[in-house]
């Protein structure tokens, strides 16, 4: 390529382009959009490095009720050209004896399009082959966009999709009704959907004016400002949230805290603001979690609350308008509300004609799971594992667990699933069941432990406040888990309809916040047997029971690393030697984590490593060791081994026995000195057969006496040669 060809090509290579992708449709679900906005940013930079176009593009991704946006800057105006080197037949068969070319070079050159003389030789490692470079001219970024952009757009993924040009044509979450795509003030000319892109675009449903051209991110940006539609969600929820603050500091009142509510308000409205509400103080008899879950769950309300933490008979929405100038709107959410709490408190009042109790007769006909029968049968068995857990820890003396409590409590919490109000309100279900029970007298224990039963419902969740609700909370999500693994509902990949990895995750986050003295196998086998022992009865096999708690302790990583902060290699080292009671494998790394970077530790590790590696090369387990024979050791290193690793066994046992781990990690790092002398000065696979296994029997020993608290082999390092 010539020198000034060169230059007219790298000028346009450094052209860069902006990009605006607008597709605009009927209102999208505002839940599904802010994970909408992550696929379409990563869809688009996946398909832009494909074409080699990635480097330095920033993307941007937006959403509103009614429309999915990309601002893409940095584009390179036009790939690189990008030159091959194609491999034909070898030079024995391209040329004969004298030379001449035959058909196969001159087929070579013909299918290539150039003239023989630009064919030429290389040397590869079979010999000689004719060769050829071929020129790939690189496209311009706008004939790459117009063939990308309707793929972005269709490998967007939702949870449904409607069709509306025939079963085989595009799909979409809602009809779409417009799309922009622009590149750099100029429309891109491509269609989806039987819809053609072009340059303009649709302001706010309502409070738009017509049609609007736009020619790049901030022309758009602006004109839809304009007309109603603020576009980054950001802003939008900055707005509301500076908003819901001016009216705090002015009315003396409080919001009541709500991070989801607040991020779906914003991915509710294209131009929101709030609008104040009031409602009879009447309604203030119901208790507060009916009142918040009243204005939450179906008006989309923020509570307002006294600075007692009080809900206070007032509310604020979230509309789609810069201002209710007559109070319409107003009056109408004020209407909409007092018929949803008038249904509230009928519901209240009805569901406490009868006892909490009466409910259980008719959880006998409301399915959990069809091969795992009626809720009324998960109640009898949650009694049984919440009343083996209590015995347990009743009988132990460490902890004043109450029995007769626990049966009671997980006898009724569930009954709420049969009420008018649980029917209306489903994410009541526990809370309502622990409120009528404190209204009609159970003890506050039973009362707050039902209350708490589902808790918690994630890693920031509070767990149940007492002991009795973790006992019943450990026995539902136990009895859920165990029942699912039997009759064959293992979550896979993204697949968990009944959320037994967020049970797993609540019971792992109750033991150990609590600090409760449970072993995972045997509360497992608690559960097969209830299992087994009512409806349905089902049978749980050993492996079944050796999946659950491979199940359990995989959560029990995740909490520990990602929660806890512990490197993945020593929870690995810890759960290597057993985790049954994750109490206690708590406090092994927390000691382990204490010690591992003292000037002793970390070399002896890698010796570990090194001592698992040799036995394992000579076929010889720990369990399976020889006697020790002292008379058989040829070096001082050897025998001062044995006498260090003998005295420090005794004194790791006597620090474990009292529960002081680090104590005895630091017992098991003082002997570095005495391992690195017997590497260095000693042949552990000494010619003489009796010395060999003797030598392996002393490194089996110090594997089998110091790994009980973790396997420091498996810790990261390099091993020592």
């Amino acid at each position: 390529m010539s020198p000034a060809k060169q230059k007219v090509l790298e000028k346009k290579l450094d052209k860069k382009v902006e990009v605006l992708l607008e597709v605009g449709s009927e209102e999208i679900p505002a839940g599904m959009l802010p994970k909408a906005e992550e696929e379409l940013r990563a869809n688009l930079q996946k398909l832009l490095a494909a074409e080699n176009l990635s480097d330095g593009v920033t993307v941007e991704t937006f959403s509103a009720p009614r429309r999915l946006v990309a601002w893409l800057r940095g584009v390179r105006e036009e790939q690189a050209d990008v030159v091959n080197e194609v491999t034909g037949p070898p030079k024995s068969v391209a040329y004969d004896a004298v030379g001449k070319p035959t058909r196969a070079a001159l087929s070579f050159a013909e299918k290539q399009g150039l003239p023989l003389a630009d064919i030429y030789t290389v040397k590869t490692p079979k010999g000689e082959y004719l060769a050829a470079k071929q020129l790939k001219r690189g496209r311009t970024a706008e004939q790459i966009l117009q063939e990308i952009l309707p793929r972005v757009i269709h490998d967007l993924t939702w949870p449904r999709s409607m069709t509306w040009t025939g079963i085989d044509g595009a799909r979409f979450i809602r009809p779409i009704r417009w799309i922009v795509a622009v590149a750099n003030g100029k429309p891109l000319k491509f269609s989806f959907a039987g819809v053609s892109a072009s340059d303009t675009t649709i302001g706010h449903r309502f409070i738009g004016k017509g049609p609007l051209r736009v020619k790049d991110f901030a022309d758009y940006e602006k004109k839809l400002a304009a007309n109603g539609v603020i576009v980054r969600p950001s802003r939008r929820q900055e707005k509301i949230a500076k908003e819901l603050a001016t009216y705090s500091k002015r009315a003396g009142y409080r919001v009541h805290e709500d991070a989801e509510l607040l991020k779906l308000v914003t991915y509710l409205n294209e131009c929101p603001s709030v609008l104040e509400g009031d409602f009879d103080p009447a309604f203030l008899s119901l208790p507060d979690e009916i009142l918040i879950t009243v204005m939450r769950g179906h008006q989309k309300y923020f509570a307002v609350e006294k600075r007692s933490g009080e809900v206070a008979p007032h509310f604020l929405a979230v509309i789609n308008l810069p201002k209710d100038l007559k109070g319409l709107i107003r009056a109408g959410h004020e209407r909409v509300l007092r018929a949803r709490l008038k249904d509230a408190q009928f519901f209240w009042e009805t569901d406490q004609k009868c006892r909490l109790a009466d409910y259980l007769p008719k959880l006998e006909r409301v399915t959990y799971e069809s091969r795992l029968g009626s809720y009324g049968d998960k109640v009898e068995r949650v009694r049984a594992i919440a009343r083996w857990l209590t015995e347990q820890w009743f009988s132990s003396g460490i902890l004043q667990a109450h029995v007769a409590e626990a049966d009671r409590a997980a006898e009724l919490c569930k009954c709420d699933l049969a009420t008018e109000m649980v029917r209306e309100f489903t994410e009541l279900q526990g809370i309502v069941g622990g409120l009528y029970a404190r209204a009609q007298g159970e003890p506050d224990d039973v009362a707050d432990a039902i209350y708490d039963h589902y808790r918690p419902v994630g890693l920031e969740d509070p767990i149940p406040r007492n002991l009795t609700g973790c006992a019943v909370a450990l026995a539902d999500k136990l009895d859920s888990i165990v029942g699912c693994f039997a009759v064959g509902l293992v979550p896979t990949g993204s697949s968990d309809p009944y959320a037994l990895r967020r049970a797993a995750l609540g019971i792992v986050k109750i033991i150990l916040e609590r600090k409760l003295p449970v072993s995972l196998s045997l509360a497992i086998g608690a559960a097969a047997k209830a299992l087994h022992a009512n409806p349905p009865r089902k049978g749980v096999t050993a492996a079944q029971e050796t999946q659950v708690l491979e199940f359990l302790l995989d959560r029990a990583k995740f909490v520990l690393r990602e929660r806890e902060k512990f490197g993945y290699d020593e929870v690995n080292a810890v759960f290597r030697v057993g985790a049954e009671d994750l109490v206690d494998a708590h406090k092994r790394l927390v000691a382990l984590k204490a010690i591992r970077k003292s000037k002793n530790f970390e070399p002896l590790a890698v010796s570990f490593k090194r001592i698992r590696n040799i036995l394992e090369k000579a076929n010889l387990k720990k369990e399976e060791a020889h006697a020790i024979q002292p008379d058989l050791f040829e070096s001082p290193a050897e025998r001062d081994l044995f006498s260090a690793v003998r005295t420090a066994a005794a004194k790791v046992q006597a620090e474990k026995r009292a529960g002081r781990y680090q104590e005895a990690l630091e017992a098991i790092a003082g002997l570095r000195k005495a391992v690195d002398d017997f590497f260095e000065q000693v042949m552990v696979m000494a010619e003489n057969e009796a010395v060999r296994k003797n030598r392996l029997a002393l490194l089996s020993e110090i594997l089998r006496e110091f790994t009980t608290i973790a396997d420091f082999s498996e810790l990261g390092g390099e091993e020592r040669r």
